[in-house]
């Protein structure tokens, strides 16, 4: 199966107004330098995702040059974004977050570490993605998404078939789709729904050992402190 002949995005229609949404729309107070850095810095290094069909994002003009792109679905405060792209230079990150404090404090990290390759939208992480060329990642991470714990409320979880098959699809081919989780129920659901994937490979024989490039949060401080362990999933495109 190619991605030409089976863009998920042909198979479904995009969402109606109202649509289930796989995360929290959450408010928060901002500091001085966050508020500084979100009106100075946004219009430079950010992208406004409007909900419902749009206009097509094109990496390669969005980064002002030709350069593997890494999509971070969920970005919280951004440490780990401006973490990794520092140092992994000649790749470009993609963030994506709806919380406008994490947005503005990784725009003020991209700031304060002279980060150029890091890009940050505003809005639905699958907007976006449906708006992105075919093939067009080297790798898509979704760290700690929302767990949606309850059952009537697992509809609204990220990594489900049809979200899956839309994110391999805009994979290159050998591209990564990198998960990671505290929530072990979750965990198991994530790793039956990559493993159902026809496109998709484990690169572990289950589990992933913990990726070192992968920096440790204060949000996985904090639940390793609680007792629950992180799982990692690695799957790379066919």
């Amino acid at each position: 199966m190619t991605s030409t002949d089976h863009d998920p995005t042909r198979l479904a229609p995009h969402p109606a107004a109202r649509t289930v949404r796989t995360f929290h729309p959450r408010r928060g107070r901002m500091t001085g330098r966050q508020t500084d850095a979100l009106g100075r810095l946004f219009p430079t290094y950010g992208l406004e995702i409007p909900d419902g069909p749009g206009a097509p994002v094109d990496p390669a003009g969005l980064f002002g040059r030709e350069a593997p792109v890494v999509l971070e679905i969920g970005s919280g405060m951004g440490e780990t974004t401006a973490a990794m792209a520092g140092a992994d230079p000649d790749r470009d990150y993609l963030a994506v977050e709806v919380h406008t404090p994490g947005i503005a404090n990784l725009l003020d990290l991209v700031d304060r570490r002279n980060l150029r390759n890091v890009r940050v939208a505003r809005g639905d992480a699958l907007a976006l993605v449906r708006r992105l060329p075919a093939g067009s990642l080297d790798a898509v991470h979704v760290f700690f998404p929302d767990p949606w714990p309850k059952a009537r409320h697992h509809k609204r979880r990220l990594i489900q078939p049809a979200h899956v098959a839309l994110l391999r699809g805009r994979l290159a081919p050998g591209g990564t789709l990198h998960c990671a989780t505290d929530w072990a129920e979750y965990a198991e659901a994530m790793r039956d729904t990559l493993d159902a994937d026809p496109e998709l490979v484990n690169a572990y024989d289950g589990f992933a050992p913990r990726p070192a490039h992968r920096p440790v949060t204060k949000f996985e401080r904090r639940a390793l402190l609680a007792g629950r362990p992180v799982a990692d999933l690695v799957y790379r495109r066919r």
